[in-house]
């Protein structure tokens, strides 16, 4: 469906209004779509009832964001121990603390904001995070836990505010708002120290300022314009230095300024000067802006990491030089190599790795069944080798043979220090590029290795039918046991809402196209549906497909911002099939009972089964689920779940 550039409709409002932006593009909130089309009326609102109108909508506002709040932050310091990835983050925001030097894969600014979280929090950054399961005992833990679900928290007022604007129902805010207060799966990623809180967090932000800013297309170039075009701008850097994942919601505000100045530049009113200041607007504020800010991050991240750590060995030996700490720290390069001498061997370019062996073998039809050559990225003692002469078995450091350097055009033999093996090639293809050769060790200590077998990984097509979760914490019925997985309810509900979704609106959209006259109330609610809800399905689509491109190893947590657009889209697509079976199968005075008890069934529905699976999130001790005195007995519903 074509995602929505302009304002969402609402009922029988089929023309564009002026001026919607602010608190001025949520004055049609509450209203009842058949009311407002049978009973317009010339004469405006009273001041008092607008003001009632407004208070009401803030109390619920409020409501929704107090409600999200005590979730998130109900019994977060359990359970005391390392849990998950929190072995990962909470030690990287440890190094910023102390000012360590590491490398990740993602970007700094996620674990920059853990390690502010814990600074200002009283942590001192001494605790090692080795392993899940280790206790916290005395350290300081919970303003990182705190600071993640703090983010994790506004995600369902976000997405209350973006589907609002988005359809002008607030029945429709509700029931998104509800879909992602009860699930399970969003409360537990949001109340440990991850990065999915984070990176959630400034998706939603960019999702919202960027249909904020679209709201208000009559008022261009105004203070609340450039106040939410700026905004998502900067939440485009914060989604970006995250995680890399960020460049999919990049993706989806370029898609939607590229559609709106396709349009402005087709609007012939408009002369080409103001057709360049908005290109010039959205330049500054879409591309220089989150550019310069993302830039940014990475200056802070080396000029607060002054000292050597785990991460230096991933860049040249010139930059290993000025970490304090580093053996290579003020050296000097020596000008001789002597045979004997232990060495390390670095691909020029950056981050490419050590030349690296260890004691396993490639395995079956991959070339000679050898010992493993390949590059390692971080420190280690199997990239040490031994500079040997070719032709000879001496032993260089026998203090009967003197001193004898390696002089320009010898042949010498490098010998792995861990285990012995040469450095070898042979006519053997590469396992990986065809075209060259494979490079083993070679020797005698190796008959009996295998190779290392392959992790078991999720694959992208569990993720939307909640086929399996993720163990954060404790396997038997001693242990408190945390288990990531979503409310199937909820999850489910979102499969059903995408696949009906599609039949729906391309059975409006071709009958739209094919000029079939719609009743007023129809066609209005049919374009809530195309653009509103093709909104939120570009982004679903957008965070979810490229999962199925990719050859890394995947995880279930991967699939949830997504699963937020779908949340969003199930919120839009009940209230208006509701709408539209309550205008087709009733009169107008029993249309709105229709609706109102078909939204309350589905809240209803909503908040009971979080009350069945919620202690998936906030632990559960005892027998497991197959036992009938465990609390979740007779609720694995799939056997691939495992709680």
């Amino acid at each position: 469906m074509p995602p929505a550039v302009g304002r969402g409709l609402a009922g029988s409002e089929l023309r564009p209004r002026r001026g919607r932006c602010g608190l001025q593009a949520a004055r049609a909130v509450g209203r009842d779509v058949a009311t407002e089309a049978a009973a317009q009326s010339p004469k405006r609102p009273a001041r008092g009832s607008r003001r009632f109108e407004a208070a009401g909508r803030w109390a619920v506002l409020a409501l929704v964001t107090l409600l999200s709040f005590a979730t998130r932050f109900h019994r977060l310091d359990e359970p005391p121990h390392v849990c998950w990835d929190e072995t990962h983050f909470g030690k990287m925001g440890s190094y910023y603390i102390n000012r360590t030097f590491f490398f990740d894969v993602h970007p700094p600014l996620g674990k920059m904001l853990i390690g502010l979280a814990g600074y200002l929090s009283g942590y001192d950054g001494t605790f090692l995070f080795q392993r899940p399961g280790d206790k916290y005992e005395h350290h300081s833990y919970i303003g990182m836990r705190g600071f993640c679900a703090f983010l994790g928290s506004w995600l369902i007022p976000f997405a209350y505010l973006t589907v609002l604007d988005l359809s002008k129902s607030l029945p429709a805010a509700l029931l998104t708002a509800a879909l992602l207060t009860f699930d399970t799966g969003c409360l537990t990623l949001s109340q440990y120290i991850l990065l999915d809180p984070i990176l959630m967090f400034f998706i939603m932000a960019a999702m919202l300022s960027m249909v904020k800013y679209n709201s208000c297309a009559d008022r261009p170039f105004s203070a609340p314009w450039w106040f939410w075009l700026s905004l998502t701008g900067i939440s485009l850097a914060g989604a970006l230095g995250v995680k890399f994942v960020g460049l999919f919601i990049v993706l989806q505000v370029g898609l939607n300024t590229i559609s709106d100045l396709w349009h402005l530049f087709g609007d012939l009113s408009l002369s080409l000067v103001t057709v360049g200041k908005h290109l010039t607007a959205r330049i500054l504020c879409l591309i220089v802006l989150p550019l310069v800010l993302y830039t940014a991050t990475f200056a802070v991240h080396f000029m607060v990491l002054s000292k050597s750590g785990p991460g230096d060995g991933f860049f040249s030996s010139a930059f290993q030089a000025r970490l304090s700490g580093n053996n290579l720290h003020n050296a000097s390069i020596p000008e001789h190599l002597a045979y004997g001498s232990v060495i390390t061997v670095k691909n020029l370019r950056m981050a490419i790795g050590y030349l690296h062996s260890h004691r396993h073998l490639y395995p079956e039809g991959i070339g000679a069944r050898q010992q493993q050559v390949t590059t390692y990225l971080h420190k280690d003692y199997n990239n040490l080798w031994i500079v040997k002469k070719h032709n000879t078995n001496s032993d260089p450091l026998d203090p009967s043979y003197p001193v004898e350097f390696v002089r320009h055009g010898d042949i010498i033999r490098l010998e792995h220090k861990e285990t012995s093996r040469n450095l070898h090639s042979h006519y053997h293809e590469a396992p990986l590029t065809r075209k060259h050769y494979q490079v083993t060790g070679y020797g005698i200590g190796n008959n009996g290795l295998k190779p290392k077998d392959n992790e078991f990984t999720s694959k992208p097509w569990h993720w939307p039918i909640n086929y399996q979760g993720l163990r954060f914490s404790g396997i038997n019925d001693t242990d408190f046991r945390v288990y990531l997985l979503g409310n199937p309810v909820v999850w489910w509900l979102n499969l059903l809402s995408i696949v009906l979704y599609l039949l729906s609106g391309s059975i409006i959209a071709i009958a739209m196209q094919r000029g079939v006259q719609l009743p007023a109330e129809v066609e209005g609610l049919s374009q809530v549906l195309l653009r509103g809800g093709g909104q939120v399905l570009l982004g679903w689509m957008l965070h979810y497909f490229p999962f199925f491109l990719m050859g890394r190893i995947l995880y279930f947590h991967h699939y949830f911002p997504a699963m937020l657009f779908s949340s969003m889209l199930t919120g839009i697509l009940w209230d208006t099939l509701l709408r539209l079976c309550a205008w087709g199968l009733a009169s107008f005075s029993l249309a709105r009972g229709i609706h109102v008890l078909g939204v309350l069934s589905l809240l209803l529905g909503t908040a009971y089964s979080f009350y069945l699976f919620h202690p998936l999130a906030y632990g559960m001790v005892g027998p497991l689920s197959q036992d009938p005195q465990s609390p979740m007995a007779g609720l694995r519903w799939m056997e691939s779940w495992d709680f």
